[in-house]
């Protein structure tokens, strides 16, 4: 799968596409029971802003479809000082959200490569921690990160949510 895909810096030209996948992300999650992202949160505006800073990232396949988007953010999470738990490290870390995966171009794995990659653009940075949280009732998400080793944290808190946080420590 690896060589069918590539991430790449998402762009304005883009907008519409990530838009269109994170609102089949919000119509699965409702679909699956999840409470997550049904307030409203991640809106265009979002997307907008993670363009403009630079943290919005898409995969594409080979023929420039976009099958996949997430906010990687190197800036550091500020709700994150807050955590109630323990992080694994204190280094510079890689912040992942939003993660979301096209419905109308479904490819089985895809969301698990999407982190495999992720993990590939921190190590890239020489940044060897990857910080990330989803909600409870996410399974598919909590499945995808158990999966490829992440470790349950403690929690954060979101626009008044809790949400559980994980990390991995990456090896070069």
């Amino acid at each position: 799968m690896t060589s069918d895909f590539s991430l790449r810096p998402a762009k304005p030209r883009d907008q519409n596409r990530i838009w269109e996948i994170l609102q089949q992300a919000i119509e699965l999650r409702k679909q699956e029971g999840s409470q997550q992202w049904q307030d409203g949160y991640p809106n265009l505006k979002v997307v907008q802003q993670d363009i403009d800073k630079g943290y919005g990232y898409v995969l594409v396949t080979s023929n420039g479809s976009i099958v996949a988007y997430a906010a990687a953010i190197f800036d550091g999470e500020p709700a994150y000082d807050a955590l109630e738990g323990e992080w694994l490290s204190n280094q510079d870390y890689l912040v992942i959200h939003r993660v979301a995966v096209a419905q109308d171009n479904k490819i089985k794995g895809m969301a698990t490569h999407l982190m495999k990659v992720l993990e590939g653009l921190a190590l890239s940075h020489q940044v060897y921690s990857i910080k990330i949280d989803t909600n409870f009732d996410n399974k598919a998400m909590l499945r995808i990160l158990e999966k490829l080793g992440y470790q349950h944290c403690g929690k954060v808190y979101f626009r008044g949510s809790a949400r559980e946080a994980f990390e991995k420590l990456l090896t070069a």
